[in-house]
Formats: structure tokens, sequence, C-alpha cells
């Protein structure tokens, strides 16, 4: 098993929609994130749409930092810790190049409906990409191990509460 300190930083931003030339078809992989109750620990399992194929994982965010500890899972592994499971975010995630750098995409499904946001590792002076409505880059209510616990009227609330990127 890999054992993978890898950080999870870069600059957020809430977006409405995929910007061109994405689409809700263009390649991408899906993503379950199961928050285990009163921990910082999350099994992630993600699904390639087009070989089917499974990654498994566990990860753990340490409290104050930026990094997540990760674990890769066979699937007798994960489910030996299928119990385990908690409170469910599922996102759609692509990929996109713009301006020399590499976007990630998340469109959120479920309970989280409607919710698109993109990620960047852009330095703070650099500008806002055109397609972003609102940087949340910083904002608790925005980092997954908190946003698990969101409905979509808290994000709304928070949203409209912020000025515009």
């Amino acid at each position: 098993m890999d054992n993978i300190l890898k950080p999870e930083t870069g600059r957020l931003f809430l977006i409405e929609t995929l910007p061109e030339p994405l689409t809700p078809a263009s390649p991408h992989i899906q993503i379950f994130d199961n928050y285990v109750a009163d921990t910082r620990v999350r099994l992630r399992k993600i699904r390639n749409p087009y070989t089917k194929a499974w990654t498994y994982l566990v990860q753990k965010k340490p409290v104050g930092s930026s990094r997540i500890e990760e674990i890769n899972l066979d699937a007798p592994e994960y489910a030996a810790l299928f119990h385990l499971e908690g409170r469910e975010i599922r996102k759609n995630r692509y990929f996109h190049e713009f301006e020399g750098c590499t976007f990630t995409f998340d469109v959120y499904l479920g309970r989280l409906w409607g919710l698109a946001t993109a990620m960047a590792d852009l330095p703070s002076g650099a500008a806002v990409p055109p397609f972003a409505i609102l940087e949340l880059t910083n904002s608790p209510i925005f980092d997954a191990w908190t946003l698990v616990e969101k409905t979509t009227a808290d994000l709304q609330a928070a949203i409209s509460a912020r000025p515009p990127a």
C-alpha cells in the first residue's frame, strides 16, 4: 500500500457551470467521498466511467493542515472498512488547462446538486479566471471536511454574504 502525503491547496472558485469547451459529457471521474462521523477521515471511491475501473482510498486531513494523508486500498480492504462510511459527498471531477494552468472542476451531485467549483494552484496575485463567479479560497464552509455537513441553504447564505470575485 502507498502512504502518500499530498497537499490539498489552491485557489477555489465558485462557478455557475463548466466553462467551454467542457460539457457534462466531457471526460471525467466520479468521486464518492464518505466522511466518517466525528473524525478527520474519509473513505474515497473513484470510478472511471469509461473503463469502469475503481480506485479505493482512505484519507485523513490532520487538524490545521492543508495536507492529506492517503493510503491506497484494494477492494477487499475497502469492503472491510465499509461499515465506517458516514455522510457522503458525490461529485464529477473534470480537468482542463486554462492559460497554462490545470484546473480541477467539481460538479456536485445529490444533496449538493447545483454546486460547482474550480480549483487551481494559482498565485495569490494571479487574475481571477473569467468563468469564476466568486473566490472561495480560505472559506471554511467550503472546505470539504465542513461541506459534508452543510445544506444548499447554508451555502447560499455563505455565498450571498461574500463580495463577487
